[in-house]
């Protein structure tokens, strides 16, 4: 009697747990690495893009894969640390294969790749792509009208081309639900191609949050290859200091190309951050605290603090200031705590309740001397004020430990370098993420099974 093979969708796949036989965690799967072949051969996977600690990357053969459940990858044997890098010859079947633009064999249509379904091939540990999922039509905003249908992967033709225009949206339909930071981790791994069609696809906010967390050469990278129009757009919605951090690092006639196309407030704040130098209290500063007035209430100050577009570092506290309410004009009088918030009645006025003793920064304050302060002090943000005593804006933490770290911190955390290499066994590396979880067609079988030892792999040191 024929063995019958479950098969997995990738997308079920996307951001699973990969164990070690002992249970124990080594990282999230984020990727998978086939090797496309000649004529309409089925591509075989070579491998597991894995994410272990601090977001390094890693190249597990599919010959460790002993088992694959819903959620869940087993693998077995020692796993090589060495950071993932794709080659040549390699295709990474989240990231390129999905959202293709393809033809079915048969009749010629259009269609555009939404998922592929992967299986074990009998008394083998090899893996293939055997089934496509895919709409009909030409793809674009309308392309959910278009007939769904799962084929074989001989029957359609275009995988071997270099994709033009390709799209994006089933590739974040399997990411949606990552932070981000690992959003970021993803498009930095990707071609610069894909990279700037992935940034297309995002809408203005999510890509404002995904740059904030992307190297610097990424992120001047991806909003050149925007529009005028919808870079001044996305750095609207940056963190003003982010923003002109990036602004920063242009070309002057691009800068000011830029800014004279953001709203005028928003390129206002920018343009005063970018006068400060970049390592003081006023280089490093938000201008945009929560600034409430003497007469505000505990109850209005709680209900500032719970936009849930705030970082936890500005919603840790409110400053109170004489109106105009707002940076920099208004007149700096002191702060208050989220927890002193918590402990007060809510018909408390925060005038009653401010910190009035602790000393400001001024703006020049040096970066040593800021990280100093918040030691000193316990403080997750700290308030900037000018020789009038107007707030000018609030340093975060976050924002210290962006300037404390090395420059390339960002570019190594993606990498994972702050890690040690080598070998590790397979386990006891917790991982990080969040699964991604874009529905597919079909179910997510469980091939299971420890095969044989051995198998064969395209890649050295496995």
């Amino acid at each position: 009697m024929a063995v019958v093979t479950p098969r997995i969708f990738v997308s079920h796949l996307s951001g699973s747990a990969v164990f070690d036989p002992n249970g124990d965690q080594v990282g999230r799967l984020r990727d998978l690495v086939a090797l496309l072949r000649v004529g309409a051969r089925p591509p075989r996977l070579l491998g597991l893009v894995v994410e272990v600690i601090s977001r390094r990357r890693i190249f597990v053969p599919m010959t460790r894969v002993t088992g694959v459940e819903s959620g869940q990858i087993i693998i077995t044997g020692v796993i090589n640390m060495r950071r993932f890098e794709q080659r040549a010859s390699e295709t990474l079947v989240l990231g390129e294969l999905l959202d293709r633009r393809v033809r079915l064999v048969e009749t010629g249509e259009e269609a555009t790749v939404l998922d592929v379904g992967i299986t074990q091939l009998p008394a083998r540990r090899d893996w293939e792509i055997d089934k496509v999922f895919v709409r009909k039509g030409k793809g674009g905003a309308l392309r959910r009208k278009g007939e769904a249908l799962t084929v074989e992967w001989s029957a359609v033709t275009g995988f071997s081309l270099e994709e033009h225009g390709q799209g994006a949206a089933s590739l974040l339909a399997t990411f949606e639900q990552l932070r981000p930071a690992d959003l970021a981790g993803v498009l930095h791994h990707l071609s610069a191609k894909r990279r700037a069609e992935v940034a297309a696809a995002l809408d203005d906010d999510r890509l404002a949050d995904v740059l904030e967390e992307l190297p610097e050469d990424d992120q001047i990278e991806i909003l050149g290859k925007l529009k005028d129009e919808r870079a001044a757009d996305v750095l609207e919605a940056m963190d003003p200091d982010d923003a002109a951090d990036l602004l920063s690092e242009l070309p002057e006639e691009e800068t000011e190309r830029l800014l004279d196309l953001m709203r005028p407030e928003e390129a206002a704040d920018v343009r005063r951050l970018m006068a400060y130098e970049e390592r003081t209290a006023g280089g490093l500063m938000t201008t945009d605290p929560v600034v409430l007035r003497p007469a505000a209430t505990v109850a209005e100050a709680l209900a500032r603090v719970r936009d849930p577009d705030l970082s936890p570092a500005l919603a840790a506290q409110v400053y109170v200031c004489r109106p105009p309410d707002e940076t920099p004009t208004g007149k700096y009088l002191g702060l208050v705590h989220f927890q002193r918030l918590l402990r007060d009645p809510p018909f408390t006025l925060v005038s009653s309740i401010a910190d009035t003793d602790l000393p400001p920064l001024p703006p020049d304050t040096a970066l040593p001397e800021v990280t100093a302060y918040l030691a000193a002090y316990n403080m997750v943000a700290a308030p900037v004020v000018d020789e009038s005593g107007a707030l000018l804006g609030a340093v975060t933490v976050d924002d210290v430990l962006d300037h404390l770290l090395p420059e390339d911190w960002r570019e190594d955390g993606l990498h994972g370098e702050g890690l040690h290499g080598g070998a590790l066994p397979g386990g006891g590396v917790p991982g990080g993420g969040v699964p991604g979880g874009s529905g597919a067609p079909g179910g997510s079988g469980a091939p299971g099974g420890s095969g044989a030892p051995g198998g064969r792999t395209a890649r050295d040191g496995s």
